[in-house]
């Protein structure tokens, strides 16, 4: 196939930022700075120029900014994106005829004494060059470039002995802002970024069931007595407050305590159970308030520094009335009944999963997205959704790219404890953050591999870690001790080594440990007992045993250090123990933070540490200081081999800030 262009000689390859090969999105957070990679080379000897093209996709001019030429043919370079939505860029390359001048020019003046009669006529070909530069350039820049130009002509005429090199570095840097770009190339396809808001880089998450909200023990609480606890949660410092589906509760087959099948009189069944006489997914349950309610404790969030995240499940009860009016949205076994959700043998008559593959998928698809634009209509810009990984793929990043489209400040965070392939598929289709599998690495080895993974390129581009030591599904069998050393240590590992984490309180302050099947020596089920899902809670907070805080201390060090609140800058330091871990993290700025924890709950653990002096900005000898900032104590270290011990009954974990 001949080319519509057969001189344009430079080949372009391998750029980055490119999540499969700009099929999707690399994500980025206001005022990032992106670091843009590839390769860009052409035949022969001449000299390649290139440069990263970029803008919001909206924009119809191009912003640039010239690559720096590395060994190999590499270049790299940076842009800053400064709003949120949609960008694209792409990589232009050319060849450079000045550069490539200059560059023989300055071995021509080093080899004149053996051959003087080159120089004038090198001199007239750079004159050339500088010409046609500036009838590219304007005013005094085009005026510069020819009298340059000028005086090279004249200075080819003058036949000296020896000739200086005329060209100085102010008249090569502004002939390079004026290349010739007849035949450069342009790398496609253009690569698209999705750029959101800080939050969507840096939040703490606090999960709660409003029904268990109620000052008084047995009482069914409301959004009203929610609003109550947000000063709490805002004092602990979480930015985010969660709530499972507010919705109202299915009757039919509804779940009773302990999941149990036959609900009693007086249970007040599963939230993820959606739906009932009083509405669907748009509605809100009679017992927690009303719509005006609900605006009431939006409003007090934002006055106390807090964002609403409403729980998204699209699941129906039986008494939903979509099964009514849409009973093609649902599947119809051969006896006329609907299906309901099942993990054999497990059973889950109160819900009825939808059918993706609807003959009607058009108007299922349009009445779920509805559901988003009715809550975002209400002041909300965070949701978490339920199981995304049961729902069709195309369909979430149709859905998702809708409501970004008029709310590019909106939150998607993905609940999908799923395969590797479909939890990173969510992300690439447009989910913001996602759930991680953190609840079950546990092992230092495990760890290390699991935050190395999603921490750097290619996963980092596009997955964002939320980090949960615990859910209202999950109880992993190290929180079953009720151990407050072992709460401590999680929270701890969460809320530094991912900039995104969250816990399901009050049971997790409080060390809620119970789980509903206890299976000694065995393992145990990860369900709770008495769980808040099926049926109301009172917690007491007063408690003496609750860890809030120690979770409240962890936020304040997130806040107030700029190197916990990203993730690509995490390093792993070597430790001979296997209970012990180190990490650091360092931010432009030279905020650096060493986090050491003892994985180990019951027993004291000490080890020499090996730490990689470089990450953490620091000469390879020398004294430095360390600071707990959990406890305040000043330890004075040397080189990189240092000594730590950790008693889970004193500390569980340094967080240390390094003072150089």
């Amino acid at each position: 196939m001949k080319p519509s262009e057969g001189r344009r000689r430079v080949v372009i390859e391998a750029v980055t930022p490119s999540v499969n090969a700009g099929r999707y999105a690399a994500k980025r957070v206001v005022g990032d700075v992106v670091k843009v990679q590839c390769a860009a080379f052409a035949d022969g000897h001449d000299h390649v120029s290139a440069r990263v093209l970029y803008k919001p996709a909206k924009d119809k001019k191009w912003r640039s900014e010239p690559l720096r030429s590395l060994p190999n043919d590499l270049w790299e370079g940076e842009f800053t994106v400064d709003k949120m939505g949609s960008w694209v860029f792409t990589v232009e390359a050319w060849i450079d005829h000045f550069d490539t001048w200059v560059h023989d020019l300055d071995k021509r003046l080093g080899a004149q004494v053996d051959s003087p009669q080159d120089i004038p006529l090198a001199l007239r070909i750079g004159a050339n060059h500088l010409e046609a530069a500036a009838k590219r350039a304007k005013g005094k820049d085009a005026a510069k470039l020819k009298l340059t130009a000028e005086q090279l002509i004249a200075l080819a005429e003058s036949n000296l002995p020896f000739y200086e090199n005329p060209i100085k570095p102010d008249v090569l840097a502004l002939a390079a802002q004026y290349p010739d770009l007849a035949y450069a190339t342009t790398f496609e396809p253009q690569l698209p970024l999705w750029v959101d808001r800080e939050r969507a880089r840096f939040s703490a998450w606090y999960e709660l069931f409003p029904r268990s909200c109620s000052p008084i023990e047995g009482r069914h609480g409301t959004l009203k007595d929610v609003v109550e606890r947000l000063p709490e949660i805002a004092r602990m410092g979480f930015d985010i407050v969660y709530m499972p589906p507010i919705h109202p509760i299915g009757v039919q087959y509804r779940k009773g305590k302990n999941n149990s099948v036959t609900a009693e009189e007086g249970d007040v069944g599963s939230p993820w159970a959606v739906g009932g006489k009083e509405g669907g997914h748009t509605a809100i349950l009679p017992e927690l308030g009303t719509l005006d309610d609900f605006a009431d404790l939006v409003s007090a969030a934002q006055m106390n520094g807090l964002e609403v995240a409403l729980d998204i499940a699209f699941q129906c009860a039986p008494d939903h009335p979509w099964v009514k009016e849409h009973p093609d949205w649902f599947i119809i076994r051969p006896d006329g009944t609907i299906q309901y959700a099942e993990n054999p043998p497990k059973k889950y008559q109160d819900i009825y999963p939808l059918n993706f593959e609807s003959k009607d998928w058009k108007g299922l698809w349009d009445a779920l997205y509805g559901v988003f634009k009715f809550w975002v209509d209400r002041g909300v810009k965070v949701f978490r959704v339920d199981n995304p990984h049961t729902k069709a793929l195309p369909f979430w990043e149709w859905c998702i790219a809708e409501v970004l489209a008029k709310n590019p400040d909106v939150i998607f965070l993905a609940e999908a404890f799923t395969r590797p392939h479909v939890m990173y598929s969510l992300a690439k289709g447009g989910y913001t953050q996602g759930y991680t599998y953190f609840t079950w690495r546990n092992t230092k080895a495990d760890l290390e591999a699991y935050f190395t993974e999603i921490c750097n390129e290619p996963v980092r581009d596009f997955f964002r870690p939320n980090v949960w030591p615990n859910t209202p599904d999950i109880l992993h069998e190290q929180l079953q001790t009720g151990s407050p050393a072992m709460f401590k240590l999680r929270a701890t590992l969460a809320a530094t080594l991912s900039a995104n984490w969250g816990i399901y309180g009050p049971a997790y302050e409080l060390c809620e440990g119970r789980p509903a099947k206890p299976s000694p020596g065995k393992t145990s089920s990860e369900e709770y007992l008495d769980s808040e899902k099926y049926q109301l809670r009172s917690w007491d907070r007063s408690n003496p045993i609750s860890i809030a805080p120690y979770i409240r201390k962890l936020n304040e060090i997130r806040r107030a250090h700029e190197s916990l609140q990203r993730n690509e800058n995490l390093v792993f330091h070597t430790s001979p123990n296997e209970q012990i871990i180190a990490y650091s993290k360092r931010s432009a700025t030279g905020d650096v933070i060493l986090t050491i924890v003892n994985l180990d709950h019951q027993h004291e653990q000490s080890a020499w540490l090996d730490l990689n002096m470089e990450a953490l900005g620091l000469p390879w000898s020398g004294a430095f200081t360390v600071e707990d900032l959990l406890t305040g104590t000043q330890y004075d270290w040397n080189n990189q081999w240092n000594f730590v011990a950790l008693k889970p009954e004193t500390a569980v974990a340094h967080v240390f800030r390094i003072r150089g």
